[in-house]
């Protein structure tokens, strides 16, 4: 097993910066958004960016949640251990609001299906758009595109993006596994 590096600590980092600036570009003040990072992972994307939106650029008002999505997905059953569930936790409504998702890695498509029928529990969006830091485009299961997307990664099918963060890991990176 060889793996390759996208992504170092400081590119990420760029990226964050990036990603925060095309939300303020779309979003202004964040009065009507909310951010949603997708159960386990995008927590950290989402955090992250929050930090940068509220500590750069004085957005006050954020409001950031997370989502599980675990018994929500096509999928959940065919494994033969036993799941275990994140915790959802969304302390305000999102009907009428834009939600932004916000995932670490967009590789099927099937996770972001599953976050769009457990955001129904919260109300009804007014719209819903898509982060993710690692777009594998050539992947998709379902027709989903993210609207802000970190870094595009062509990957064939035995490959995998594994992406550490330093809250869990030793420092943050990517990795292209083969």
């Amino acid at each position: 097993m060889s793996q390759k590096v996208l992504l170092t600590g400081k590119e990420i980092d760029i990226i964050l910066h990036r990603l925060a600036c095309q939300l303020i570009e779309n979003h202004d003040t964040f009065e009507n958004t909310v951010l949603i990072g997708l159960q386990p992972r995008g927590i950290f994307v989402a955090q992250r960016l929050k930090e940068i939106l509220t500590k750069e650029y004085g957005i006050d008002n954020l409001r950031l949640g997370c989502l599980d999505i675990t018994f929500f997905r096509d999928d959940f059953r065919r494994g033969n251990l036993p799941l275990e569930a994140n915790k959802t936790t969304i302390d305000f409504v999102v009907e009428d609001k834009r939600v932004v998702f916000i995932d670490d890695v967009l590789y099927t498509g099937r996770s972001i299906r599953a976050a769009l029928t457990a955001i129904q529990s919260f109300g009804r969006p007014l719209e819903v758009e898509l982060l993710a830091l690692i777009d594998r485009r050539f992947s998709r299961h379902l027709p989903i595109q993210p609207n802000y997307r970190g870094r595009q990664v062509d990957a064939i099918s035995d490959e995998r993006v594994q992406v550490n963060w330093g809250e869990s890991i030793e420092s943050d990176a990517v990795y292209l596994i083969n």
